[in-house]
């Protein structure tokens, strides 16, 4: 079995195990020392894979950080520090921060065995750098960070190598989060640069006003326009041999409205997606509001996810009115429904063929 088929089957465990675990010590031995055993380092060699490594900060002596993958040498290259997995890592940060900068490793990993923070020097040598380059959520994978995750096999481990990706992933993750910012609010200078090659005229502050709504709707629209044409090239892949179906008639394929924020378009696209094969060839819309996003199939409500101030939750069609309401903590969560999905997709089709 490949590395990211194990590591989704290792995430499995987790969910499952987490809320059977009520220790620290509980939580390295069922999650975090497993998890570095399906990276290939042998937990039970203390050649290897340090328990309790001293690690003296200042005048303190015997400070000791949890764990150290060691080379041949006995240096330590990585300090892991594990905490349970009910706790928050926000502030734990600090203890990993002292130990890193009196040992001769070049990476820190925070984890309470559920999210894994990894840290290392990239903006001042020998001092841990505050933001970890990768954090990893084992209950919401996400397959763009296995990739990265993969790099510190044992057997594929290389220090220049991973230093190289996490100033990579370092400013990658800067220039999301400044498009993400402008995306949702443009500043000044942006708009001004996006005019540049638009507008000849003065760009007074009110120019700028007006043109804030129009660029920030044209990058929504771009947004969406980019999606759609993905799923439009993986769909006239997996289709294209197919015969057509007799008497089937083309569905409209742009969805309704066209300027729902990202994350309501990830919701529909992963939606679509999961459910893909029971479609039958129908095709899915949607329609947008401030609390709700609503997802249909044939003029038919297919799930609803709805938004208050503090919690998102998603109803699934179970053919009564109503449906079934499950709290969501992200979009990836959906994948827990696909089941009651794709049922729900059956029911509207049979309802569908009775109507005609």
């Amino acid at each position: 079995m490949e590395f990211p088929e194990r590591l989704k089957e290792f995430c499995n465990r987790v969910k499952n195990l987490r809320s059977k675990i009520k220790t620290e010590e509980a939580t390295k031995t069922s999650l975090i020392m497993p998890f570095f055993s399906l990276l290939g380092y042998d937990v039970f060699n203390p050649l290897e894979f340090v328990p309790e490594y001293t690690a003296d900060v200042g005048i303190k002596k015997g400070e000791k950080v949890d764990y150290a993958i060691v080379d041949k040498k006995q240096n330590p290259i990585i300090l892991i520090e594990a905490k349970f997995c009910g706790e928050n890592l926000e502030k734990h940060g600090g203890q990993l921060f002292r130990y890193f900068a009196t040992t001769s490793a070049k990476f820190g990993i925070l984890t309470n065995g559920i999210v894994y923070k990894f840290y290392t020097d990239l903006e001042e040598l020998n001092k841990m750098d505050k933001s970890p380059f990768l954090v990893v959520n084992l209950l919401s994978l996400k397959d763009n960070v296995i990739p990265y995750l993969q790099r510190f096999e044992k057997s594929s481990f290389n220090v220049m190598a991973v230093t190289a990706k996490a100033n990579e992933l370092r400013y990658n993750d800067q220039i999301k989060q400044f498009l993400s910012k402008q995306f949702s609010t443009p500043d000044d200078s942006f708009i001004a640069y996006v005019m540049s090659d638009i507008y000849k005229g003065r760009k007074t502050q009110r120019v700028i006003e007006d043109f804030r709504p129009l660029v920030k709707g044209a990058f929504t629209q771009l947004i969406s326009d980019k999606a759609n044409e993905k799923l439009k090239s993986a769909m006239t892949t997996e289709e294209i041999g197919l015969a057509p179906k007799a008497n089937e008639v083309p569905a409209p394929v742009e969805p309704k409205d066209s300027s729902p924020s990202i994350e309501r378009l990830e919701s529909f696209f992963t939606i679509k997606a999961l459910i893909h094969d029971s479609l039958n060839g129908q095709s899915l819309t949607y329609e947008d509001s401030k609390n709700q996003f609503e997802i249909s199939l044939s003029r038919h409500w297919l799930c609803r996810i709805n938004y208050d101030e503090m919690c998102v939750y998603i109803n699934l069609k179970s053919g009564d009115k109503d449906g079934i309401r499950r709290r969501i903590r992200s979009i990836d969560d959906v994948h827990f429904y696909k089941n009651l999905l794709c049922q729900a997709v059956q029911g509207i089709l049979q309802v569908q063929g009775a109507e005609s």
